[in-house]
């Protein structure tokens, strides 16, 4: 079965791809044909085996959250009507940060959709016009996500609600000026659980930027104020926009044996110690030059 799904998704791939694909070395191996799963309740696993998208459903529609490559799409599409959801029941789509391998597909999955597509101040300018912003420290080594006509913008903190559904944005810069972390509760029965999709705190650079030079970087402070967040937030269940950086197939095979092996109200603090010691060491390695 999964031999098939993996051709279907191959085959489908040139009907949804955009006319070139992503460049990157890793895009190959991070568009990897996944399976889609149920997370804990209400909420899926969608995306690629590299690249996180989460769908979130509810009978009066649907949240997805992130949307991987540009040449993602298919295997996304695939994924929510193998789980027995519609891509049109989809009415909000919201992003971690904009670079192609997570905010690449949103375009894309809109049109397939119709949904609303809503993110903070900073992402919502760079997604509608197209351009990846010279205050982003990848800036000149990775390739644009395709534009989004209109994006509504939010504030921190702010609560979105589809049905059911109430979503929350967390402003959690470093990686990019406008990550945004996002929480919700799922439920199964009479157990509701607290889920964190936490964007990426990794300090990830093009060559020559320094995160220490703040009239490069004047975000590169709010590190800590995303570290802070991910320590408070309640969190029963992490994931990450890359799933490796939450252990999640690991976490995810351990789950036959032990039903609650996604379940780690540790793993939001954890996630946030070893960024902070990694930018540590970053910008110790800066001061050294």
């Amino acid at each position: 079965m999964r031999r098939l799904l993996i051709l279907l998704l191959l085959l489908a791939a040139p009907l949804f791809a955009g006319k070139q694909p992503s460049s990157c070395t890793q895009c190959a191996a991070w568009n990897t044909p996944e399976r889609g799963f149920r997370i804990y309740g209400n909420s899926y696993y969608v995306g690629t085996h590299g690249l996180s998208a989460i769908l979130i459903t509810s009978d009066q529609g649907h949240v997805l959250i992130d949307a991987a490559l540009p040449e993602s799409v298919p295997h996304i599409v695939a994924n929510i009507k193998a789980l027995g959801f519609r891509v049109e029941d989809i009415k909000l789509i919201v992003n971690s940060h904009i670079h192609f391998d997570h905010g690449g597909g949103i375009a894309k999955l809109q049109k397939l959709s119709g949904a609303r597509v809503a993110a903070l101040p900073w992402s919502a300018d760079a997604m509608q016009k197209g351009l990846l912003p010279k205050d982003d420290p990848q800036f000149g080594t990775i390739v644009p996500s395709p534009r989004i006509a209109h994006v509504e913008r939010l504030h921190d903190g702010q609560t979105l609600r589809v049905g059911a559904i109430a979503v929350t944005a967390h402003f959690t810069p470093g990686h990019t000026p406008g990550g945004t972390s996002w929480t919700w509760q799922s439920c199964e029965s009479a157990r509701c659980l607290q889920l964190v999709y936490a964007d990426s705190v990794s300090a990830v650079s093009a060559d020559g930027f320094r995160y220490s030079d703040r009239a490069q970087y004047r975000h590169g402070e709010d590190f800590e104020g995303s570290f802070s967040f991910l320590e408070s937030a309640p969190c029963d269940i992490l994931i990450t926009p890359h799933p490796e950086a939450s252990d999640l197939w690991k976490r995810l095979d351990q789950r036959a044996v032990k039903p609650d092996a996604l379940v780690d109200p540790a793993a939001c603090r954890s996630l946030a110690e070893n960024a902070r010691e990694r930018l540590k060491q970053r910008l110790a390695a800066e001061s050294a030059k």
